[in-house]
C-alpha cells in the first residue's frame, strides 16, 4: 500500500535530511548576504562628519600618528573624569579613524569597558561621544576591531527610545554594524561549539528581540542585521529551545503579520525584503525544530497565515525565494495541525494557493505539501478542498513534468478520492482519468504503481468499462489478423444468415403441412 500514514513534510531539526536541507539554505544565503555587505559597507559612512569638519579641528588629532603610551595617557583622561571628560572623548573618537589606532585601543586593557561604562553614566555629553567613539569602532572593517564592540550592545539597544536625536542616530548605527559583525561570527564552522553558547548565556538574544522593531525615522537597518542574528540562532538545535522561550516566535510572527499589511497595501519601503527573509526563516526552523505544541501559545493570530499567502503573491516574480520561503513556513505550521488546517480552510486561502500551482522552482511543491497536510485532517476537509476547486487543479500538475509535483498531486488526489464518491465521479468528468491511465505507461515504477492504485481502488467502474474496451479492442485485432478483409467476411456472415432465414422458413412451411394431413402434433424446427 502506497499510500502514507501520515503526511509529515515539516523538516525535523534533529533528521539528518533536515540537517542537509538547512546546510544547503545556508549555503544559498552566502551569496545573498555577500552582495548585501558590499553594498550596505558603502553606505557605512561615519556620521557627524561635517559638523566636526565645521569644528576646524580635524588637523590636531587626525593628522598626528598616535603611540600606545599616548592612547593609553588618553583613554586614562577618559576614565578618571573631571571637566576635560567629554573633550578627551571627543579626541578619541577622532583618533579612533584611524586602523591603526583602533587596534591599539582594543588591546588595552578595560579600553571597552570604560566605553560601555560612559554609556550607562549620568552625562548626556559622554554618552553620546562614548557612542560615536563605539560607532568608529564598530565600522571598522577588522573582524577584531568589530567583535570588540559586542559588550556596548544592550545599552545602545536600550537607548535606541531615547528623545536625543543625535544620540540616538550613532547609536542606531552602532546597532546596526554590530548586529552585522555578530551575523557573521554566527556563521563560523564552529560557531555551534564556541559562539552561539557565549551568545545565549550573555543574555544577548533579548536584546536581538527587542530590536526588530525597525526605527521609523531611521531606517530598518537594525532590524535587518539582528533579524539575520536571530536566523542563524535558530538553526542550531542547542539555541532555538531558548528562542522560543524568550518568545522568538511571537516577535517574529507579529512583525510578519506587520509586514504583510504593508505588503498588501502597497505601503513598503524599498528592501523590505531584506526583514522578510531572515523573519521566515526564523520562524520556519523555530516550527521545524520543535515541537508545534511548544509554540502555541505564541501562535494565536491566524492572520499570520494571511500575510503568509500575500507574501508569497507579491514577492512571487521579484523574488521567487522569498514566496517558496513564506509557503514554507506555511507548511510548517499546517504539519500535524487541524488548527491551522481549520484556519486555511476559514480563511478562504485554497483558491489563492491553486493559483501558485503553475508556478515552478520549488513554489507548486510547497503548494502541494500545503494541500496535503490540509487534506490528511479528515474527510470534511477533503469535502472542502473539492468544493474550493482542487480536483481541476490536480488533472493539471498530474501532467506536468516535474516527478515530485505528479508525486504529491498523486497522495493529495488518493486523499480526495477516498473522501466521497462525489469527488471520484467530479474526477472522471473532468478527464483525470485519462492522465492516470496514461500513466501506467510512465517510465517511473512509482508513478506506475500509484496511478494503477487509484484507478483500481478508487475508480473501480472506469476500471471495468476500460476492461470491456480492452476486452473488444482486442477481439477486433484478433479478427483482422484472421482475415484480412473484414468489410468481406461481414458481407459473408450477413448473406449466410439470410439463407438460413429462407431454408428454415420453407422447411416450418412444409413441416406444417405434412403434420395437417397425418394430424400427428410435433414440435416445429
Amino acid at each position: 500500500m502506497w499510500r502514507l500514514n501520515a503526511v509529515r513534510h515539516k523538516a525535523r531539526g534533529r533528521n539528518t535530511a533536515g540537517e542537509e536541507f538547512r546546510l544547503k539554505r545556508r549555503e544559498q544565503e552566502r551569496e545573498f548576504r555577500q552582495a548585501r555587505k558590499d553594498q550596505q559597507l558603502v553606505s557605512k559612512r561615519l556620521i557627524e562628519e561635517d559638523e566636526e569638519e565645521d569644528e576646524g579641528a580635524m588637523d590636531t588629532a587626525d593628522s598626528k600618528l598616535w603611540k600606545d603610551q599616548e592612547l593609553v595617557e588618553l583613554l586614562q583622561g577618559v576614565q578618571h573624569g573631571g571637566e576635560k571628560r567629554a573633550s578627551n572623548l571627543r579626541t578619541l573618537r577622532k583618533v579612533l579613524r584611524s586602523p591603526e589606532a583602533q587596534l591599539i585601543l582594543i588591546g588595552l586593557e578595560n579600553s571597552m569597558q570604560v566605553l560601555v561604562g560612559l554609556l550607562s553614566g549620568s552625562s548626556a555629553q559622554c554618552q553620546l561621544e562614548a557612542a560615536h567613539c563605539v560607532h568608529q569602532l564598530s565600522s571598522s572593517t577588522c573582524a577584531r576591531v568589530g567583535a570588540a564592540c559586542l559588550p556596548a550592545t544592550p545599552y545602545l539597544i536600550t537607548y535606541l527610545s531615547g528623545q536625543n536625536a543625535k544620540f540616538t542616530r550613532p547609536n542606531l548605527a552602532v546597532v546596526e554594524a554590530v548586529g552585522f559583525i555578530v551575523a557573521q561570527l554566527l556563521q563560523a564552522k564552529d560557531a555551534s561549539e564556541k559562539i552561539i553558547p557565549l551568545v545565549m548565556s550573555s543574555g544577548l538574544t533579548l536584546h536581538l528581540l527587542a530590536a526588530l522593531q525597525p526605527q521609523p525615522e531611521y531606517g530598518m537597518g537594525a532590524a535587518i542585521e539582528y533579524a539575520w542574528c536571530l536566523h542563524y540562532l535558530a538553526c542550531c538545535d542547542k539555541a532555538s529551545e531558548a528562542l522560543i522561550s524568550q518568545g522568538a516566535v511571537s516577535q517574529c510572527s507579529s512583525l510578519l503579520i506587520t509586514l504583510g499589511g504593508a505588503v498588501a497595501t502597497g505601503n513598503t519601503e524599498e528592501g523590505i525584503e531584506l526583514l522578510i527573509w531572515p523573519l521566515l526563516r526564523c520562524v520556519g526552523n523555530l516550527l521545524a525544530g520543535s515541537a508545534l505544541e511548544c509554540c502555541a501559545s505564541q501562535l494565536t493570530d491566524s492572520r499570520l497565515l494571511a500575510a503568509l499567502c500575500i507574501l508569497a503573491q507579491t514577492f512571487l516574480q521579484p523574488h521567487p525565494g522569498l514566496a517558496r520561503e513564506s509557503l514554507w513556513v506555511l507548511n510548517n505550521l499546517t504539519a500535524d495541525s487541524s488548527v491551522f488546517s481549520s484556519a486555511v480552510l476559514y480563511l478562504s486561502l485554497v483558491p489563492s494557493l491553486i493559483q501558485l500551482l503553475p508556478f515552478s522552482k520549488g513554489i507548486n511543491t510547497m503548494v502541494l505539501q500545503v494541500l496535503a497536510n490540509v487534506a490528511y485532517q479528515g474527510t470534511e476537509y477533503c469535502v472542502q478542498l473539492t468544493h474550493s476547486g482542487l480536483l481541476p487543479a490536480l488533472c493539471a500538475t498530474l501532467k506536468m513534468a516535474d516527478p515530485a509535483v505528479v508525486t504529491l498531486s498523486l497522495e493529495v488526489l488518493c486523499m480526495l478520492l477516498a473522501s466521497s464518491s462525489q469527488a471520484a465521479e467530479e474526477f472522471v468528468k473532468l478527464g483525470g482519468s485519462a492522465a492516470l491511465e496514461a500513466m501506467r505507461y510512465n517510465s517511473q515504477d512509482e508513478l506506475r504503481l500509484r496511478a494503477s492504485y487509484l484507478l483500481e481502488h478508487h475508480l473501480p467502474a472506469y476500471s471495468q468499462v476500460r476492461s470491456i474496451c480492452l476486452y473488444f479492442r482486442n477481439r477486433h485485432k484478433a479478427c483482422c489478423c484472421v482475415h484480412s478483409d473484414f468489410k468481406t467476411l461481414f458481407c459473408v456472415l450477413t448473406a449466410y444468415r439470410a439463407k438460413v432465414h429462407l431454408l428454415r422458413s420453407a422447411v416450418n412451411h412444409s413441416v406444417s403441412f405434412f403434420l395437417s394431413v397425418i394430424e400427428v402434433k410435433t414440435p416445429a424446427l
